[in-house]
């Protein structure tokens, strides 16, 4: 992904069996982005449908230059099928959108206007839903409370697609699952700017939704792993070694309680004694591994890291006066060139005092 000269506007959208909504989606993109007044392309990724989505594609493609088409090979999922259409684009700013008709493209310049702002994501709020309350709001309701509780994000939706990003905070994260969903926690890492806005929620028009409750359980594993990479990818030992040591703490308590029992108290010996002292030695050599573990994780990420040359830090800009920029420079020359004026001096001194 790269930034093409001319472009400050790239749309991607994700399609996938939309036949009866690609044309109308297109035309309702087509009259705001030329309100802009901003070069503008719109990308259609076609996520391996099976209906005649590929083809009216083609058809809008013809007809106009500023659409441009991703055909995948298959359906790779909503995920991959936004990051093909991410590393297509080459505008400035980048707005994802869902191909259903459940997004407003009229909505498109309160992205941009908050953009505008400072922030550097803007994610849309479905503040009103129209899906059904059992199987799709309520653990929407439920997902989105523990992704911002564990994520450290304030958003209320993360699930939905709508969302505008600056190209610099998109093009290096790695998507994959159902990762689409994270990406403003994925980026608060690199210190993002995040807001929201109230978006538009009207049903959908044509065909039938592909969200499922099974999904709710992938992105609840994905929430996890990234939980995990956001604050442990560098630093496993952290993670493991809270567990490896807890489990250290409490087979020795273990232990010395039952050497207490025995060798103070003078306490009789009971059937249940031996299984304390198996669970202590237990917990110990469980702790010991745990802690291994943890070491070996943290020489695998640090060697990755640096072979990678992965950066711990991100900058947003970094100013420096030109003209001090510039003394700098002759301060160093001139001391470069004392340095070697003294050497050249301190050879022919050296060289005089050889015999001839």
């Amino acid at each position: 992904m790269k930034a093409e000269s001319g472009v400050k506007y790239s749309v991607v959208v994700p399609l996938y069996n939309e036949e009866g909504s690609a044309a109308p989606l297109y035309i309702g993109l087509t009259e705001v982005m030329r309100t802009l007044e901003e070069p503008y392309e719109i990308i259609f990724v076609d996520d391996g449908s099976t209906d005649r989505t590929a083809d009216i594609l083609s058809e809008i493609h013809e007809t106009d230059q500023c659409v441009r088409i991703v055909s995948l090979r298959r359906n790779f999922g909503q995920t991959p099928a936004l990051k093909a259409g991410f590393d297509a684009a080459h505008g400035e700013v980048i707005i994802s959108m869902d191909g259903d008709l459940q997004h407003d493209p009229a909505e498109i310049p309160a992205f941009i206007e908050k953009l505008n702002d400072g922030f550097d994501i803007v994610s849309g709020w479905r503040r009103e839903r129209k899906d059904t309350w059992l199987t799709r709001r309520l653990p929407s309701r439920i997902a989105n409370w523990m992704m911002s509780r564990l994520s450290g994000v304030a958003l209320h939706d993360f699930g939905t697609t709508f969302k505008a990003y600056r190209r610099e905070i998109i093009q290096n994260i790695q998507l994959y699952g159902e990762l689409h969903r994270f990406i403003p926690a994925l980026a608060r890492w690199s210190g993002a700017r995040i807001t929201e806005i109230p978006i538009a929620n009207p049903p959908r028009q044509h065909g039938k939704s592909k969200y499922g409750l099974s999904r709710t359980f992938r992105v609840f594993l994905d929430l996890l792993s990234t939980k995990f990479l956001l604050d442990y990818s560098t630093r496993p030992l952290h993670f493991f070694g809270f567990f490896g040591l807890s489990a250290i703490g409490a087979g020795t308590s273990s232990g010395l309680l039952l050497l207490f029992q025995k060798l103070i108290a003078h306490s009789a010996i009971f059937a249940s004694d031996g299984v304390l002292a198996f669970a202590a030695i237990a917990l110990i050599l469980a702790g010991v591994q745990i802690l291994c573990l943890g070491l070996v994780s943290e020489i695998v990420s640090r060697t990755y890291y640096e072979s990678q040359k992965k950066p711990i830090y991100v900058t947003r800009v970094a100013k420096r006066p030109d003209l001090h920029l510039k003394f700098g420079q002759e301060a160093v020359a001139s001391s470069e060139e004392d340095r070697f004026s003294n050497a050249g001096a301190d050879r022919e001194k050296s060289t005089s005092l050889v015999p001839k």
